[in-house]
């Protein structure tokens, strides 16, 4: 299942949790919430637009669950944060290809020089993943182009 980028929710807050929890964590704070929106465990005398309002409270939960129970999409998801951070937080350099840093045979990955002497580097096996890149002296930022 592929991780699209529609949505600007922040699933951990859906779910009450943090990055940093264990799956087990994760797990445990879903059920938790589940158990108490899902539309079967509604009193009967809840009113109608409550009753409507939680539905779609459930319907959040699991969307996260979905997203944060499954390992690969996690991880997909902590990245898009990670760089959606990144792009907020950082002042962003340049716009490059992968193709115009140099590529470092003996570390296998690909390097360019920041303006402070330091150096942007992406390894091999991140080129898939990886669109922004920080310096590793300064806080400059570059994002890099497909």
């Amino acid at each position: 299942m592929a991780f699209e980028r529609i949505t600007q929710k922040d699933w951990y807050k859906i779910l009450g949790a943090k990055p940093s929890d264990s799956p087990a964590e994760l797990k445990r704070k879903y059920q938790k919430l589940a158990l108490l929106y899902h539309p079967d465990k509604q009193k009967a005398d809840v009113p109608a637009g409550e009753v409507e309002e939680r539905v779609q409270r459930f319907i959040e939960i699991d969307q996260a669950w979905k997203i944060l129970g499954n390992e690969e999409t996690k991880k997909e998801y902590d990245l898009q944060q990670r760089e959606e951070n990144l792009a907020n937080k950082w002042p962003l350099h340049a716009q490059i290809y992968l193709e115009e840093m140099s590529w470092n045979e003996d570390e296998q990955c690909y390097t360019l020089s920041c303006r402070c002497g330091g150096n942007y580097t992406v390894f091999k096996s991140e080129t898939k993943e990886v669109s922004l890149v920080c310096c590793d002296t300064c806080s400059l930022v570059i994002e890099i182009l497909q």
